[in-house]
């Protein structure tokens, strides 16, 4: 077993199951769409998820967000947004953020319409987590690994299961990220014994991070 795979099992045995580190939002209903089997949960449109990462400049409309594999993530901000965390005045270059709302990845520059920003004031942007549990980023030209770590449901099947929205998505990212940070969660998936694939992109390892309905993370593949 590799030392990522191993590192990774560690940080699921000894957080109990990976509890996420930030507070999870309340769950509430969420709206749902379901996709066709062996689709690969593919969207028909932006859905929510959400980054981790250092805030890298900041505009009248929200900033721009780097993780530490990386990644950038454009961040608009709205009436809306709610700040966790923090005073909103922390939300400034150099400071540390959990980002959830609604993730266009469709066009050449990832965006993320912020429903809610968790300000982390000693936060490293994920990166001491992402190396600790093994994400992996992604280097152009080399196919990630092939791997799994923890607990996978035994009935997931790629491509099956609902994407779903808002609170419940946002509680399910939010326990993902606090364990695999470094990639982008483009949407989360509500399989048939109730709990949640959240779906990574932008780096090699961990593609999929599966959560159960209590909030906490069991395992993760390619």
């Amino acid at each position: 077993m590799g030392a990522g795979v191993t590192s990774a099992v560690a940080v699921l045995a000894v957080s109990g199951v990976a509890s996420a580190a930030t507070t999870s939002p309340s769950a509430s209903p969420a709206s749902a769409t379901t996709a066709p089997a062996g689709s690969g949960q593919a969207r028909s449109g932006p859905a929510d998820g959400g980054a981790t990462g250092t805030i890298e400049s900041t505009s009248a409309s929200g900033f721009t967000l780097a993780t530490w594999t990386g990644i950038e993530v454009t961040v608009d901000e709205t009436s809306s947004t709610k700040i966790e965390g923090a005073p909103a005045r922390d939300v400034r270059k150099g400071t540390s953020v959990l980002v959830l709302g609604l993730v266009d990845d469709e066009t050449s520059a990832t965006s993320i319409t912020a429903a809610r920003i968790d300000v982390q004031p000693h936060g490293d942007g994920g990166a001491a987590a992402g190396q600790r549990s093994g994400v992996e980023p992604e280097v152009t030209g080399t196919p990630g690994p092939t791997k799994s770590v923890g607990t996978i449901p035994s009935d997931y099947t790629e491509g099956d299961g609902t994407i779903i929205s808002g609170a419940r998505a946002y509680a399910a990212v939010a326990a993902a990220q606090a364990v695999f940070p470094g990639g982008i969660v483009d949407r989360v998936v509500e399989l048939p014994d109730g709990g949640y694939e959240v779906h990574n992109i932008g780096i090699a390892w961990p593609h999929h991070v599966f959560v159960n309905s209590y909030d906490k993370v069991i395992g993760a593949d390619d």
